[in-house]
């Protein structure tokens, strides 16, 4: 391979996936509160919250969704 191309040789992040999660929800929550905050008092402090906010609320979708296909789905089918 001579050069890396991005959009045509995307990197295999398969097994580390999840490491994306912090940058990914650090930058939504920047770039919202940005946009919607009116002073920015406190700008950082609500930023870190919402990142926060959203990591658990993925985690806590993930177990769910875990819970529903591996426990429940399980149950009804026997």
């Amino acid at each position: 391979m001579l050069a890396y191309t991005p959009f045509l040789d995307p990197l295999d992040l398969h097994t580390a996936w999840w490491l994306t999660l912090v940058p990914l929800a650090l930058g939504i929550s920047v770039v919202y509160k940005a946009v919607r905050v009116k002073d920015f008092k406190g700008y950082w402090g609500q930023v870190v919250m919402m990142t926060v906010q959203i990591i658990l609320g993925i985690i806590a979708i993930s177990a769910g969704l875990f819970l529903l296909t591996e426990v429940f789905i399980p149950l009804v089918e026997s």
